[in-house]
Order: structure tokens, then C-alpha cells, then sequence
């Protein structure tokens, strides 16, 4: 890296960036006139390792200034040659941010998520800090794209499994490798990982705890596609201009959570009440401009938004 990029670096670390109402230390994001945001982790001089502070921002993007209309779909990165190396083991105390003093079970933890209110030490003090950022990307109801662009180690590689997508650079490395510093999988990854590459695939990365080269991950199924460094983020804007431009953000917001609600239902019956429902009410709001623009063979203009999807599934 030259001295102006380290420089530059150093500022963009430093500078706290403003998004929206929010103020954040760790990320930077910008947006382009299709509405394709790129989201960086920024702390290049710390390989973007994964902080407590971090986390919060995070989880206060996806769950705010993410959901914007003007965000039509978001690329995630990583300032410098790393995407994220992991955990901060540099932090005193508990490194995850936990309590200690806690003595929870798995009643007491089903009851905490069913209503927050009842054991409510467990928001900060329990509940893991990377499966908080892996929900809140699951429900953005909007493409989220991951462009691994160097070492993405621990919880560097479990949040880009519930990203929709992964692309990464040949200089990327991918580790699953909780079972060296003796803890789990987290980041709800045990749910996502056996779903992107099978359980047979998930368990062997877990178990050996090896770190995977770009090629193996594409060969595993965890990536779709393997770039040269300098093309990997034009390859994922690419992609994101296929899914939202000229589309209806009401579509795209259902259709994935279509998908990603109806994969583990246990009876096709459930997906066929979801997607009558999602039928009916995209066929009196954008669907009637999609079939208008096709009829009239002119480009649709979609009005509906990704914020006010109407609700298909129950509770």
C-alpha cells in the first residue's frame, strides 16, 4: 500500500462517518445513482476486526439507515488487504462483551427472545453480538452481497452467511475455525452455513478448522464466483444493477423472504399461503405497472417500497 493510501487509511479510521441520523467509527458507506450502496468495514490498520463496537454499528445499519428507499441494494467490503480478521481478542475481560456473572439455559434464553422484557440483562450480557448483526441482515428485505476481499476468519466468515450472496477476490481466505480458540460456530451460522453448502460440507470446515483459499470456498459452495482484486467490486456492482434496476423493490423484498421463510417450511401447502398472499398484493400495486410497461413495451416505473411490504407470513 503507498504512503497516501495508508495515509488515507488512517483518516477514514479515525473520522467517525455520519449515515443518516447515525454517527459510526468502524464504517464507511456511500451509494451510487442506482441506489447500490457499499458498505466497508473500516479498520484497515486492525485487519477490520470484528469489535463490540462494531457490532452495534452494524446491527444499527442493517436495522436503520439500510432500510432507506434510496437503498436499493447493499455490497459489503473491507478497507485495506483484509475483510475481517475475526474477533478483537484485544479487548480486557470477556472479549465477546458478555457477563459472566450470568447463569442462563436454554428456557430462560427462549423466554428472553420470545419478550425481551423478561430477563432483559441478557440483551447485552448474553445474547451472541454476531448473530444480533446476522438477523438483522436476514430481515433487511432488500439484496445484500458480500465482496470478500481478503482474510475473513471466525466471525469474519459466519456474517457473510447471511449475506444472499458471496463473491470474493483470489486473495481471500475463509476460516471457520472456532474449534482452534475452543468455542462454536456463531453469527446463527449453524443455521446458515448447512443451508448454503449441506451438513456434511458445513461440519467438515467446522471440525478441521482450516482456513480456506478462494477456490475452495467457490468449490465447497460458499462462494458463487472467484475475482482478480481489482475486478472483484465491479463484478459485485454488476450483480446488484441486475437485481434492482428496473425492478420492483416490493418484489424483490418478498420474493426473499419467499425464499428464505419458505426453505424450512415443513409442508409446500405453507409456501402456497405465503405466496398467494404475496401474489394478491403484488398484483394490485406494482404488478399493475410491470404488466402496463410489458404491454405498452416501455421500461415499468415501480412505485411500491422495500419499508412497506405487505406481511405474508403469520406473527
Amino acid at each position: 500500500m503507498s504512503q497516501n493510501l495508508r495515509a488515507q487509511a488512517y483518516c477514514n479510521r479515525e473520522l467517525p462517518t455520519r449515515l443518516g441520523d447515525m454517527i459510526y467509527e468502524t464504517l464507511t458507506f456511500d451509494t451510487d445513482a442506482d441506489g447500490i450502496g457499499t458498505l466497508t468495514l473500516n479498520r484497515p490498520d486492525a485487519l477490520n476486526a470484528f469489535s463490540v463496537t462494531m457490532a452495534r454499528e452494524l446491527l444499527d445499519f442493517f436495522s436503520g439507515d439500510a432500510t432507506d428507499d434510496a437503498v436499493k441494494a447493499i455490497v459489503v467490503t473491507g478497507a485495506g488487504r483484509a475483510f475481517c480478521a475475526g474477533m478483537d481478542l484485544s479487548a480486557e475481560g470477556n472479549v465477546f462483551g458478555l457477563d459472566e456473572t450470568l447463569r442462563p439455559t436454554p428456557e430462560t434464553v427462549r423466554a428472553h427472545l420470545a419478550d425481551p422484557a423478561t430477563h432483559p440483562e441478557y440483551a447485552d450480557g448474553l445474547r451472541d453480538t454476531g448473530g444480533k448483526v446476522a438477523l438483522a441482515i436476514h430481515a433487511l428485505p432488500k439484496p445484500v452481497i458480500a465482496a470478500i476481499n481478503g482474510p475473513a476468519v471466525g466471525i469474519g466468515a459466519t456474517m457473510t452467511c447471511a449475506m444472499d450472496l458471496r463473491l470474493a477476490s483470489t486473495k481471500a481466505r475463509i476460516g471457520f475455525v472456532f474449534g482452534r480458540l475452543g468455542i462454536v460456530p456463531e453469527a446463527c451460522s449453524s443455521w446458515f452455513l448447512p443451508r448454503i453448502v449441506g451438513v456434511s460440507q458445513a461440519l467438515e470446515w467446522i471440525y478441521s478448522a482450516e482456513v480456506l483459499s478462494a477456490d475452495e470456498a467457490r468449490d465447497g459452495g460458499l462462494v458463487r464466483s472467484v475475482h482478480a482484486p481489482e475486478e472483484l467490486l465491479t463484478a459485485a456492482y454488476e450483480l446488484a444493477r441486475k437485481f434492482v434496476v428496473g425492478r420492483s423493490p416490493v418484489a424483490l423484498g418478498l420474493a426473499k423472504q419467499l425464499v428464505l421463510g419458505n426453505a424450512g417450511a415443513p409442508h409446500p401447502r405453507d409456501a402456497h399461503a405465503a405466496d398467494s398472499l404475496a401474489m394478491f398484493y403484488t398484483s394490485v400495486g406494482d404488478g399493475k405497472e410491470g404488466v402496463a410497461a410489458f404491454l405498452e413495451k416501455r421500461e415499468p416505473k415501480f412505485t411500491g417500497r422495500a419499508s412497506q411490504l405487505p406481511r405474508v407470513f403469520p406473527g
